[in-house]
This record gives C-alpha cells, structure tokens and sequence, in this order.
C-alpha cells in the first residue's frame, strides 16, 4: 500500500482512538450509584494561589460504597478542600471532623438515574461525531492524493468504514455498559 494512504490511515485510527478514550474518562465523571474516587476527579482546590486537581493535595478513598473520605497532606487545606467540593457543584455535601472530609454519597432518585443516563448518551453521541469527523477527514485527504490509483483510493475508503463501525460498535457497547450501570439500583 502506498505510505501516503498508510499515513492517512494510521491518523484516522489514532483520532477515534483518541474519540473513545475520550469517552471512557467522560464516563468515569458519571456516578453510577457506588461511591468511587474518581467522583472528584473534576475538583479543584486553590492550593497556595494556584487551582490544583483535589488529587494532588489528598488522599481520596472509598471505605464503602456509600462514603467517601477526603485525607489531605496539610491540615490546613481542609477549608480549601470542603469549599473546591461545594463549588464544582457534584451535589454532595461534605462533613469536615477536624481530620478529615467525609461525603455521605445519596442514592441516586429514579430521575437522577434518567438524567445521568442522558448525559452518558450525550457523551457518546460526541465520540460518534468525533470519529465520524476523523473518517470525513481521511476520506478527504484520500481524494486528494494524485498518485494513487483510483482502486487503492476505493480500498482506503472501505477500510476507513469498516474502521468507522468497528469505533461506533465499541461507542455503543461501551454505553450500554454505563446506562446499564447507571440504572441497577
């Protein structure tokens, strides 16, 4: 095959590569009714004058599943924690007994299951969209290669669908996982 067409292939599987990674992090953010420390993965804390993911000045960790404990390396922190947990507004309500930072995790309501599976669908609806935008982009840089027969351009663009619904399966199979997660109570 020409190494025009092989580098054009190789891009295109690294950007739905990338698409579905992208998903499964957005999906980690997605409480699925157990408590898990990737739940905070989204909270900042000023830390000295400068934002710092919570995971960087703490220990977080899930004793059972509905607690999570928040241990930070300073004591001092623990104003800065319980406030950076309030603002990124994940719905929890942090208790701070002096040491640490407990946050009771609520079962989720049958509405908020819906909701939660909404944005799962969301986020898999960007991935689609996001591998479908890297096969348009192969197939349009496969057009304008001159020196390729018209035969290899054909094949390239098979493979680049056959890619395409390989990517888009995998999408699909990873949210039934995740609303399936979601909605057992």
């Amino acid at each position: 095959m020409n190494e025009d067409l092989q580098f054009i292939l190789d891009t295109a599987k690294e950007a739905m590569s990338n698409a579905l990674k992208h998903l499964e992090k957005q999906l980690t953010n997605i409480r699925a009714g157990k408590a898990s420390p990737a739940m905070l993965g989204s909270v900042m804390v000023d830390y000295y004058g400068s934002q710092t993911p919570l995971s960087q000045v703490a220990n977080v960790n899930t004793p059972d599943g509905r607690t999570i404990t928040v241990q930070p390396w300073e004591k001092n922190m623990l104003q800065e924690i319980e406030r950076g947990i309030m603002i990124a507004n994940l719905g929890f309500n942090p208790m701070n007994n002096g040491d640490t930072i407990i946050i009771n995790v609520p079962p989720l309501t049958e509405e908020r299951r819906r909701d939660l599976a909404k944005q799962a669908k969301s986020e898999a609806e960007d991935a689609k969209v996001g591998i479908r935008n890297a096969r348009k982009d192969a197939n349009n840089e496969i057009k304008k290669l001159d020196d390729v027969s018209e035969d290899l351009k054909k094949n390239a663009e098979i493979d680049i669908q056959e890619m395409t619904d390989t990517y888009v399966k995998n999408i699909d199979g990873i949210f039934d996982k995740k609303e399936k997660e979601i909605m057992t109570v």
